[in-house]
């Protein structure tokens, strides 16, 4: 089988100029490097005793239901504000321009329970950062952070530096 690697397909100037966007799809539609990620993310978790997976919106929500199921967990979405029907709690963090949210719900999240965070994609690690704060918000304990792909320029894993952060695919530069 190919490298994971050779499923992605960069996209320049999206979604604006000066942007190599790391396309996923032709991984999602190949069954068997979906399946081979999906291992992957899931294999450094097997013996962690997770109880939730929480993914991010939107990428996030491909691979971290998958990775749940893999590990016998439930899946928990943490979503852009005002996407969750019932009562949610809210963080914002910093973006290069402005500011953005995350939420979870409520009641999403037990005290004790042990919380693999999963996304496609790992950059400056501020969405993840704040997931992460809203996990803890709620008592849960982190095991870990995995990714598909790491843009390492951008030195996202400096935003998480007390979490065990694996991920599968690694890029150097731009």
């Amino acid at each position: 089988m190919p490298s994971l690697q050779d499923f992605i397909r960069d996209v320049p100037d999206f979604p604006k100029n000066g942007i190599i966007f790391k396309d996923i799809t032709p991984l999602l539609a190949d069954a068997g490097a979906l399946k081979e990620a999906v291992r992957r993310l899931s294999d450094p978790y097997r013996d962690k005793g997770v109880d939730v997976v929480v993914g991010m919106e939107s990428r996030g929500f491909i691979f971290a239901p998958a990775v749940a199921c893999e590990l016998g967990a439930g899946f928990v979405p943490t979503r852009k504000p005002g996407k969750l029907p019932a009562e949610a709690i809210r963080h914002e963090y910093q973006l290069e321009y402005g500011t953005d949210a995350l939420e979870i719900h409520a009641d999403s999240i037990k005290p004790g329970q042990k919380v693999l965070m999963v996304d496609d994609l790992i950059a400056t690690g501020g969405t993840m950062a704040a997931a992460c704060a809203l996990v803890r918000k709620l008592g849960g304990e982190i095991v870990g952070a995995a990714f598909l792909i790491e843009l390492c320029f951008l030195k996202g894993r400096e935003m998480l530096p007390d979490l065990d952060v694996m991920s599968l695919i690694k890029v150097d530069g731009e």
